[in-house]
């Protein structure tokens, strides 16, 4: 994790210089839109260390979607892996943190192409059809959990099938109650900002009742 302290420098050195920031997040918070600068997000993703961490990380706006790509290491092999992502749907509730994802313009190339290993013999072939990214990833030999479908150029996550949260019952019902008073409804870019879109009492004040009643 990034140090805090860093952190909220970084945070108030930027707003000091971009200080329509603030008009943008007090004119979109009427519109129940908050939006995070993709700066800000490029920022942290540079203080990702490690290893197994990505390398050259590039964040671009193709709204509502998002273009990315870093350098990554596949068993071994260094590559330069990128897509545009859009969020097709998003469901928050006590029993799903799902996602459903669009990858258009998926590429994987060779850091070295001077390379030599079976990754490298694979992309030099020209053998995966990277315009189906799902059907790639439907057959993971390792899928992971939160991976609950995959074909064509959709990818669905719920990161509520994560070990950690499945069984998790003091999480579910904290989640029960915070999706009582607010739910996402969205998630895009405009040309510099990665927009979270949110509706307030989705099962109405009712709802809101009861949220507060299963944290009791």
């Amino acid at each position: 994790m990034p140090d805090k302290k860093a952190m909220f420098s970084a945070a108030g050195s930027y707003l000091v210089s971009h200080p329509e920031e603030l008009l943008r997040a007090a004119k979109h918070a009427v519109g129940l839109r908050f939006g995070l600068p993709l700066d800000a997000l490029r920022w942290l993703a540079a203080q990702l260390q490690g290893k197994k961490a990505p390398k050259e990380l590039r964040l671009t706006a193709v709204p509502p979607g998002i273009r990315a790509s870093a350098i990554v290491n596949l068993a071994g092999t260094d590559v330069r892996a990128g897509a545009t992502v859009f969020v097709e749907e998003v469901r928050i509730g006590p029993d799903e943190l799902r996602f459903e994802l669009r990858l258009a313009d998926v590429e994987l190339k060779l850091v070295d192409d001077a390379a030599e290993s079976p990754v490298a013999a694979l992309l030099k072939s020209g053998a995966l059809d990277l315009s189906k990214p799902g059907n790639l990833a439907a057959f993971m030999p390792k899928r992971p959990a939160v991976l609950v479908d995959a074909k064509d150029d959709r990818i669905t996550l719920d990161l509520k099938k994560h070990p950690k949260l499945a069984d998790n019952r003091k999480a579910e019902r904290l989640l029960a109650a915070l999706t009582a008073f607010v739910t996402l409804r969205g998630i895009e870019t405009d040309t510099d900002h990665l927009d979270v879109l949110v509706r307030p009492l989705p099962h109405g004040v009712g709802g809101a009742v009861e949220g507060v009643r299963s944290l009791l």
